[in-house]
């Protein structure tokens, strides 16, 4: 891969295009337009360099998107690779890294949760989203969070594998409350033999597999045999199974009997906008399906957008064996070459146009055709709220990103600040934002200090993150849940750090502290309400409630993970087996801290020195 030095004292448009062809050959590869400020304004690739670039140096025949681009255009850049495969792979890699404006981009790519079956004696089952680092058998990806869960809560009825960590698995000495109520074997406390654990794990696969009708069948034989041996606890529970499997079936809505394994992606594109509908096929059953609204500009084709969107939404994830498209992409073979690649086997695409497969896109495009109808309703509700926001606060113009803050804590404890942004499409939830409050200065319960602290932090970052506010990280309006004292001390922080020219507003419960009763506050103003029943006002107080939801969820995770804090995590040396260690030896932490130096010395794999260690931590600290 080969680096194309440019230069930028150049005239802009087709001219500067025309004068990089001299420097180009036909090497398949990636190039980058810019803008008289270095902003990259297009990623592209090319099977030939050269060839590519001449169609942007003719003056005519472009679309007024590609125009647009064209006349903002003051130099390239190019990055010539050994494959046509290895340019599509980068291209996507700089397009979501970059951004830029002129290309079709993915705003909320999402990992996909999946099903983790652990490598262990006696595996556990759980949810799992992230990178596969774990080592076990995964199954997915599911569309949803909730997905996983019903199916992960039914599978658990039918064959009552443990969800338990391995830490808490191993140091049980009585059956938990999932035993109790008929959710797990209880295999920690030896309820159940490893033989019959690993078969009911091999049962669950199997299901997940999509062989669901075999493992009901055979329950089925297995309930009958009970039931004719008169051993009707084990029918019953054999019954119940039977019913959970049934279920998740029934819960799972369209089931394709001739699609063992696809993602069906449809688009929809409708005046300037766009949504993707994505449904995953796994085993033969619907594992859910997710909606996407890619930034596209008003003259895209559909090839366009499919083949950005297939590029960017598999940078990160493991395509299915087979994906079915509603529209066609210019570039087929090579995008199959490139998936095949990342996967490790052969990917196929296809544009079915009848039987069930063309069922499945059918019921994909209309999914995308309501979803992207209710979206653009949505959108011109928006619109009209942020209308009317500006002229209820007398802003210059309708803010494009409003940042609302709060603070949770009880009485000074597990003190966290949150923010939350809001925009033309709603809520923009991937830029949401936390801060545990550090100030070791601070006086518990101190509200204006908290504030101060949070605002410091956010503008300490914007300085150096977005110094000249090009990348729209800048908000337009800030809302401050509180009266005239968090104004001032908001007002100081903006002083200080020079962003004077944003407006902020808090918003104070007012009289009784009633919903419908609040007051604003701004600097030099007097405070003043707005009618009771003006959408502007529902419209804050859905505002300030998310900011509040957010803040006070983060404070109860917080405040949840202190009150299980084990206090042999903070012993220097002592890790997860050692600690798991120590607890099956001593049974838990406070005898751990009470033990005398001897009996620490005897447990295993704990060292004199490290026995001396945790001796020390403990009755040191008293």
């Amino acid at each position: 891969m080969t680096d194309v030095e440019t230069s930028q004292d150049t005239p802009r448009g087709h001219e500067v295009i025309q004068s990089y062809l001299r420097l180009l050959d036909s090497s398949p590869g990636v190039y980058r337009m810019l803008d008289e400020q270095s902003r990259v304004l297009y990623v592209g690739k090319a099977r030939n360099l050269r060839a590519r670039v001449s169609s942007y140096a003719r003056p005519t025949g472009h679309s007024r998107r590609i125009e647009r681009m064209i006349s903002e255009t003051t130099s390239m850049m190019f990055l010539t690779t050994r494959t046509e495969t290895e340019a599509l792979l980068l291209e996507q890699n700089l397009i979501k890294q970059l951004k830029p404006k002129f290309n079709v981009l993915l705003r909320d790519d999402k990992s996909f949760p999946n099903i983790l079956v652990t490598d262990h004696a006696f595996p556990q089952i759980k949810k799992h989203r992230g990178a596969k680092k774990e080592k076990g058998d995964y199954y997915g990806p599911f569309a949803s969070a909730g997905a996983v869960n019903r199916v992960l809560s039914q599978l658990q009825k039918a064959f009552l594998l443990r969800n338990c960590a391995d830490s808490m698995f191993e140091t049980r000495t009585r059956p938990c409350l999932q035993y109790q109520i008929k959710r797990c074997s209880g295999p920690c406390v030896g309820k159940i033999s490893e033989q019959e654990y690993a078969a009911a794990v091999a049962d669950a696969q199997r299901f997940l597999s999509g062989k669901s009708t075999q493992v009901q069948a055979v329950l089925k034989t297995q309930m009958e045999e009970a039931s004719e041996a008169m051993e009707f606890e084990r029918a019953a529970a054999l019954r119940d199974r039977i019913r959970a499997l049934t279920q998740v079936q029934t819960s799972q809505g369209i089931n394709p009997q001739g699609v063992a394994e696809a993602d069906v992606i449809a688009l929809h594109l409708e005046n300037g906008q766009a949504c993707v509908q994505v449904f995953f096929i796994r085993a033969n059953q619907n594992w859910g399906n997710q909606d996407f609204y890619p930034r596209v500009g008003e003259d895209v084709s559909p090839a366009e957008v499919m083949e950005a969107f297939l590029g960017q939404f598999y940078d990160q994830k493991d395509p299915a064996r087979l994906i079915l498209l509603s529209h066609g992409i210019d570039d087929e073979d090579l995008m199959c070459q490139a998936l095949s690649d990342k996967l490790g086997r052969k990917v196929d695409i296809a544009v079915p146009q009848r039987g069930e497969k063309a069922e499945l896109v059918d019921g994909a495009a209309r999914n995308a055709r309501e979803s992207l109808a209710r979206k653009m309703s949505e959108t011109a509700t928006q619109a009209k709220l942020l209308r009317g926001l500006a002229d209820a606060f007398d802003l210059d113009a309708p803010p494009q990103r409003i940042e609302v803050y709060d603070n949770s804590h009880i009485q000074g404890t597990n003190a966290v600040g949150g923010m939350i942004v809001a925009g033309p499409e709603g809520f923009m939830k991937n830029q949401y934002r936390k801060y545990n409050i550090r100030g070791d200065d601070l006086t518990p319960g101190d509200d204006f200090g908290m504030m101060k602290e949070v605002l410091t932090r956010r503008f300490t970052r914007l300085l150096k993150e977005d110094p000249d506010r090009s990348k729209g990280l800048w908000p337009d309006l800030l809302l401050i849940d509180g009266g005239a004292g968090q104004v001032s001390a908001v007002d100081e922080i903006m002083r200080e750090y020079d962003v004077t020219d944003i407006a902020m507003v808090g918003v104070a419960k007012g009289i009784d502290r009633d919903h419908g009763k609040e007051e604003f506050h701004r600097v030099g103003q007097r405070p003043f309400a707005l009618r009771h029943n003006d959408p502007v006002l529902y419209f804050v107080q859905r505002l300030r409630d998310e900011a509040h939801r957010w803040a006070i969820g983060t404070h109860r995770a917080k405040r949840a993970k202190a009150a299980v804090a084990n206090p042999l995590d903070e012993v220097p040396g002592v890790g997860a087996a050692r600690k798991r260690a120590l607890l099956a030896h001593f049974g838990s932490a406070k005898a751990v801290s009470r033990a005398n130096l001897s009996d620490l010395k005897a447990v295993d794999g704990v060292s004199e020195a490290l026995a001396e260690r945790i001796y020390a931590y403990f009755h040191e600290k008293g």
